[in-house]
């Protein structure tokens, strides 16, 4: 109980002294309200466009792809006592099939780490109308599990997402260059024997260009058919919970199946690179405002214990102890970290409300309440740090000298 009025008391101190100085309190809260901004404001907008980035990336690919190992040269063993010199060029590798994928993909289905798993079944070929034709990449799925990996149906313009009975479905860039509309005829040739005649049942536009412009979606049987891999496929899509956990996956998993394992971190480098260079510059940004933050507290304290000198020697000579100054004043730094912070706060969803309302709209910036948190701990505890110097300095006066001489 007299803990909890002593500390009463030394709030009434404290809020008292902050009242004096009004002018000095108002610009310091509104330096700190600014800082918070900020923080805030940069570090929502970094992560809102770091996720349209990521989003945008991921969704016209798997997290992790499954592939055949490559093919190596067979070097026949020389005879005993023969010196045997070897020139050796790099196998060129044929499209086949993955040994034993429904075994492989059933045993996926068991990992707790995966949240999708979908056989592919991709190769080559020409697509012919008329005397026009191009070169294109089929892409045989089993529509079920495809979408778990990419969500076709937000991607399609014209016409429904279905494949299967002579039905296809292809990119938009495709669909211009051959004249090809909903219902159109399109011819499939993959060899001199092989080729087939389809419906486009549905044209869709993934936004990456090279991938308008070439995949024919088709399903699985019969592109299996066309590449002449009949009942294999040559790829498995995988797909994780967190994305920044799938380089460590696709090596348990290429452990697991022996396979090649390459995840969106290792073919999208410079993408991740960019984004922790993103990431670097934020965490800079703020590191630096809440330095000149901290500078701006302590100066104001500081100045506060100069110009209260006499106050805090009738205060010590009343009976007030060393650790109760100390606390006053460090009340006074976590209050400006603190209503600062509440302000600034305000201060950025408001710059996010008109960045999201009158902003170029090429992405939303999202706030969480993690982020809101974080940032009024950080002006809090930032308050607190920068009001330890000048409150030892107050706790140090000798309540004579202070009177004497203030």
């Amino acid at each position: 109980m007299r803990r909890l009025r002593r500390l009463w008391t030394e709030w009434t101190i404290a809020v008292h002294f902050l009242r004096e100085g009004r002018s000095q309190t108002a610009m310091i809260m509104v330096g700190v309200a600014v800082g918070v901004a900020v923080i805030v404001f940069v570090t929502a907008l970094i992560e809102g466009l770091q996720s349209n980035i990521i989003e945008r990336t991921l969704g016209t690919q798997a997290h992790i792809r499954l592939l055949p190992p490559d093919e190596v040269n067979q070097v026949l063993p020389a005879p005993a006592g023969t010196l045997q010199l070897l020139q050796e060029d790099k196998r060129a590798q044929r499209l086949r099939s993955i040994n034993n994928w429904q075994q492989v993909s059933a045993t996926l289905d068991l990992q707790p780490l995966l949240t999708a798993v979908s056989p592919v079944v991709s190769g080559p070929a020409f697509a012919r109308r008329g005397a026009a034709f191009e070169s294109v990449a089929l892409v045989g799925i089993d529509v079920e599990r495809y979408l778990q990996i990419i969500p076709l149906g937000n991607y399609i313009i014209a016409g429904q997402l279905r494949v299967g009975a002579g039905d296809a479905m292809i990119g938009k860039l495709l669909a211009d260059e051959l004249g090809l509309r909903v219902g159109d005829k399109l011819r499939l040739e993959t060899g001199p024997l092989s080729n087939a005649v389809v419906n486009v049942a549905g044209i869709f536009q993934l936004g990456v260009r090279e991938l308008d412009a070439r995949y024919v979606y088709l399903d699985l049987k019969q592109t299996q058919s066309l590449l002449n891999l009949p009942g294999g496929v040559t790829v498995i899509d995988l797909r994780v919970a967190d994305i920044f956990t799938a380089e460590r996956i696709a090596t348990q998993i290429a452990r697991l199946t022996s396979l090649k394992a390459e995840s969106w971190i290792a073919t999208n480098s410079q993408l991740v690179s960019a984004l922790t260079a993103q990431s670097m510059s934020t965490n800079m940004i703020i590191i630096f405002v809440a330095l000149s933050v901290a500078f701006g507290i302590a100066s104001v304290l500081s100045v506060s214990v100069v110009q209260r000198t006499r106050e805090i020697g009738i205060l010590r000579a009343t009976g007030a102890s060393r650790r109760q100054i100390l606390r006053v004043f460090l009340i006074q730094g976590g209050i400006f970290g603190l209503l600062g912070s509440v302000f600034g706060v305000a201060v950025s969803y408001a710059l996010v409300w008109v960045f999201n309302t009158f902003g170029p709209q090429l992405f939303y910036i999202p706030i969480s309440g993690t982020l809101v948190v974080l940032a009024m701990l950080l002006a809090t505890l930032t308050g607190l740090v920068a009001a330890a110097v000048p409150s030892r300095r107050a706790a140090n006066l000798d309540p004579v000298v202070a009177i004497r001489y203030a």
